[in-house]
């Protein structure tokens, strides 16, 4: 049965309203349509596209993905049909099959070109909602260093995609930003940044300890699962303390309904859910289903009022 809005009306973030806080994360969700017999979408608040760049990209050789007790390593390696399928084949299924389940379109690219070009390209297609820009990709120009790893770079790029959309504009940053988090964030909104993703995967590594290998092909790779919520957790409360009212994505660990909470509480207007619904394609809708059980036994009839309500300790 479809999870309804946990309030019973629509869920206002920036200029979107959403039917509940739930949104598949990038990677995890692929164009939607993949789902479509596992899944039902239009439970949900909305997604974020598998990322997509300029020209399509094989990825990684295998093994891409694998579990350990804390959740889950993958180095997919940004493994995409490219732009133009994407703007033909993939993104007009979503909105006339599931209308209401906004969509994030996640970019990629090694220069702020690709960025533009992307979003360019994309910006007058149907059920396009927003765009999420994963700036943990390397500027090749700028010998690979990532564009979110420096604020001029980062400055330069959400300046020079903003020109191209007026579709609000979401800037997801890495965890690996430490106490510059914060500085990063106001950099990226400064530049025209409408919301933030937090957080990106946390970089790991994990051995096959019977043939002394990485367990993955590339070697490293992004860790999510369990292990990252209080990561996710104490980046979107700091983040959120400092930009109140830009709205925040938060991201990283959620597998339960009372996770989904958490982030609500400390600051976050959607929550996403990415490793949990690769384990199992049921649990967005039962986190999205949790959450309004939670509301109706806390009275709570509008998200907004407890959205960055943690009562830090004295």
């Amino acid at each position: 049965m479809p999870a309804a809005s946990p309030t019973g009306h629509a869920h206002i973030v920036g200029s979107l309203a959403f039917r509940n806080p739930i949104v598949l994360a990038s990677g995890t969700a692929g164009f939607g349509r993949e789902l479509d017999d596992v899944m039902d979408l239009s439970a949900l608040g909305g997604l974020s596209t598998k990322a997509v760049s300029v020209e399509p990209r094989k990825g990684n050789r295998p093994l891409r993905v694998s579990e350990f007790a804390g959740g889950m390593i993958n180095a997919i390696g940004l493994a995409n049909p490219g732009l133009a399928a994407v703007r033909d084949e993939f993104l007009p299924w979503l909105p006339t099959h599931h209308p209401g389940t906004r969509v994030f379109v996640n970019v990629v690219g090694n220069s702020v070109e690709d960025f533009e070009t992307v979003v360019s390209g994309l910006d007058a297609v149907p059920g396009v909602d927003a765009f999420e820009l994963n700036v943990s990709c390397p500027n090749v120009k700028a010998g690979g260093l990532e564009f979110g790893a420096d604020r001029e770079m980062l400055d330069a790029l959400v300046r020079a995609v903003r020109a191209c959309t007026t579709r609000p504009l979401f800037v997801k940053l890495s965890p690996t930003l430490g106490p510059s988090l914060v500085a990063t964030a106001e950099c990226a909104v400064r530049a025209g940044a409408t919301g933030l993703t937090l957080v990106n995967t946390m970089p790991g590594l994990v051995i096959d300890t019977a043939n002394r290998r990485p367990r993955i092909g590339f070697g490293s790779g992004g860790i999510s699962g369990p292990a990252l919520l209080p990561i996710g957790l104490l980046a979107t409360w700091r983040v959120s303390r400092a930009l109140p009212g830009v709205p925040i994505v938060g991201l990283g660990g959620v597998s339960t309904a009372d996770d989904a909470v958490q982030y609500l509480l400390a600051g976050a207007q959607l929550v996403g859910v990415g490793t949990a619904a690769l384990r199992d394609p049921r649990a967005p809708e039962r986190i999205a289903r949790g959450v309004a059980a939670w509301c109706a036994r806390h009275d709570v009839r509008d998200l907004s009022t407890i959205v960055g309500t943690l009562e830090w300790p004295a």
